[in-house]
């Protein structure tokens, strides 16, 4: 038998190869999310690509004649392309206004941890923007992570401010 060294360069990339697929199968495999995150941010967000948005719920009707699909009950959303999963009872989609109305204890969870709590959610598509409303004598709840670490160590604490208080 010879050593390794002089085997046919054909054979060393042959073993290479065998040991490389399997493992980069099971990365795949136990870690998706990053992958999904890694594919949406190489990939640009350009007008041109279509990008799938997945609708999960109990009931599913479209109207042809107009052109919007409706999902009821326990609707879950997920539009990958933009790292975007909602919650909600009821979403539809206005696939000629390029809008998705989601409505009923909606929970809209961004790529990165932002979340939107709402009764009623309107994304516009195209300008990847969210209006939200409230249940009637309630509010808009957000959560927004903001990165700390470009604020400057070297300034001097803000000074103290008075508490908050609302205005009428």
């Amino acid at each position: 038998m010879m050593p390794w060294y002089q085997l046919p360069l054909f054979s060393i990339r042959r073993a290479a190869l065998t040991l490389m697929l399997p493992a980069a199968f099971l990365g795949a495999i136990a870690f998706p999310n990053q992958l999904q995150i890694a594919t949406a941010q190489t990939s640009g967000q350009t007008s041109g690509e279509n990008r799938p948005i997945q609708i999960k719920s109990d009931i599913q009707e479209y109207d042809a004649k107009t052109q919007v699909a409706t999902a009821r009950g326990n609707v879950q959303m997920v539009y990958a392309a933009r790292g975007i999963q909602a919650t909600a009872a009821q979403a539809q989609y206005f696939s000629k206004e390029r809008r998705i109305v989601l409505s009923g204890n909606v929970y809209v969870l961004q790529q990165g941890g932002n979340s939107i709590r709402g009764e009623t959610v309107t994304y516009l598509i195209d300008n990847g923007r969210f209006v939200v409303q409230p249940k009637a004598g309630r509010q808009v709840e957000s959560i927004y992570i903001v990165n700390d670490s470009q604020v400057n160590q070297a300034t001097s604490p803000a000074p103290a401010t008075a508490p908050f208080q609302r205005s009428n």
